[in-house]
């Protein structure tokens, strides 16, 4: 559902002859704010809402999640990102196909940088994961505010929702805020194997960042809140 709807409001903006193409970033910034609002209210009660393999790291540097379950979580992220990536792809495949330009097309699946530059694109995508993954830590694992109600709540998800909303909205302009590895690399690779025309390369060369800046931003922010509580 995050992939979706979140990848589907990016197609819905970039892509031609949408009804909705052209009507920019705050949109898309909004659109994903909402992607995350329901993904997080659905499985909530499932998974305790992991939805980003950055997260699940930093809750299990920060001592909240247990280790031995990240990697069939990871697992469970980004066969969701495939599903997802590939519902975006059928619901809009005749924009797909209407629409020249091949960036335009890769927008719909995985990020890019506004200006290339490893360095500070990496920076961009640790501190934009660091704020995600602490202020998930401080409403969701502080001992006088957690309860086993909270993440299944409608403010838990919200809370989440506006974080994520805030984030594209301020430190978003970079890199396209990925902040999850999951989000970019799963429908990066859907975009490598789908039967896009004319979908030129799928940005090979900057996927690392979209996967190692959130990783290292969220374990950042899961110690941090460790030293801090």
């Amino acid at each position: 559902m995050l992939i979706l709807l979140g990848n589907g409001v990016v197609a819905n903006v970039v892509l031609e002859k949408s009804k909705g193409e052209n009507s920019g970033w705050i949109v898309i910034a909004f659109g994903w704010g909402m992607a995350v609002f329901i993904g997080v209210f659905m499985v909530a009660g499932i998974s305790g809402a992991h939805i980003n393999p950055a997260v699940t790291i930093g809750l299990a540097v920060a001592g909240t999640f247990p280790w031995a379950s990240v990697p069939s979580y990871i697992l469970a992220q980004f066969i969701g990102a495939f599903i997802g990536a590939t519902l975006v792809w059928l619901h809009y495949k005749p924009h797909f196909d209407a629409t020249k330009d091949p960036d335009l097309k890769l927008a719909a699946f995985s990020t890019s940088p506004a200006i290339p530059n490893v360095v500070f694109n990496m920076i961009s995508e640790i501190i934009g994961t660091f704020v995600l993954v602490l202020a998930v830590l401080y409403l969701f694992e502080v001992p006088e505010k957690a309860d086993s109600g909270a993440v299944a709540s409608l403010s838990g998800p919200f809370a989440v929702a506006l974080v994520v909303f805030a984030i594209g909205l301020s430190l978003g302009g970079p890199t396209g805020y990925a902040i999850n590895p999951a989000r970019d690399l799963g429908p990066r690779i859907m975009h490598a194997i789908l039967p896009i025309p004319n979908k030129g390369g799928s940005g090979w060369g900057y996927a690392p960042i979209p996967v190692i800046g959130p990783i290292i931003g969220g374990a950042l922010a899961g110690l941090l809140f460790v030293v801090l509580n």
